[in-house]
């Protein structure tokens, strides 16, 4: 998405979210009322000054006018998720919901097919993952110690240590993967 575009989208919403009319808005920004028409359009590209105009006369940040905003809900369907593959195709990793300086976490949905592994060189420093098994058996490997998990297990461990994930079953092993980078 263009600058323009976003910029018309937030600017729109910023206006109608303070209930005013174009004509007040224009009277509260010092812009000209068709200018913020054309902006809110897509028409045309402002300046600088004028989103300045705009965000002191709306009382917000100039950020909130020409950042993305993020979406109330976001649904990702299983087949817009492409996968990673390891270990000749027996480990995949479909990324759902990648790293955001906010949130400081990515998520993702592991599959592990009989005999599968992943060896995984340590993370940043102070970096968690949350691992939920639904289907299958997993062997995981932290640092000198060894987990056994089943469906419905669930762990939590220190990822900035060399860890392996390996499927010691007959059926293929599904989990969820949340890594969450601390400070």
């Amino acid at each position: 998405m263009d600058v323009t575009t976003v910029v018309a989208a937030n600017a729109r919403a910023i206006r109608e979210g303070k209930k005013l009319t174009l004509d007040a808005a224009a009277a509260a920004t010092g812009v000209s009322r068709s200018m913020l028409a054309q902006i809110e359009k897509g028409e045309v590209n402002p300046t600088i000054s004028v989103l300045w105009k705009m965000a002191n006369g709306y009382k917000v940040s100039f950020t909130s006018l020409v950042e993305r905003r993020r979406e109330p809900v976001s649904l990702i369907r299983r087949e817009d998720m492409p996968a990673l593959t390891e270990d000749e195709g027996r480990y995949l990793n479909f990324p759902a919901f990648p790293f955001d300086e906010e949130k400081l976490f990515e998520t993702y949905r592991i599959l592990i097919k009989p005999g599968g592994t992943l060896s995984a060189r340590p993370h940043l420093a102070g970096s968690e993952e949350y691992i939920t098994v639904f289907s299958g058996q997993l062997e995981l490997e932290v640092g000198e110690e060894r987990f056994s998990l089943r469906e419905g297990d669930s762990i939590r461990f220190h990822a900035d240590v060399p860890h392996r994930y390996e499927n010691p079953g007959q059926e293929e092993t599904q989990l969820s993967m949340l890594i969450f980078y601390g400070s």
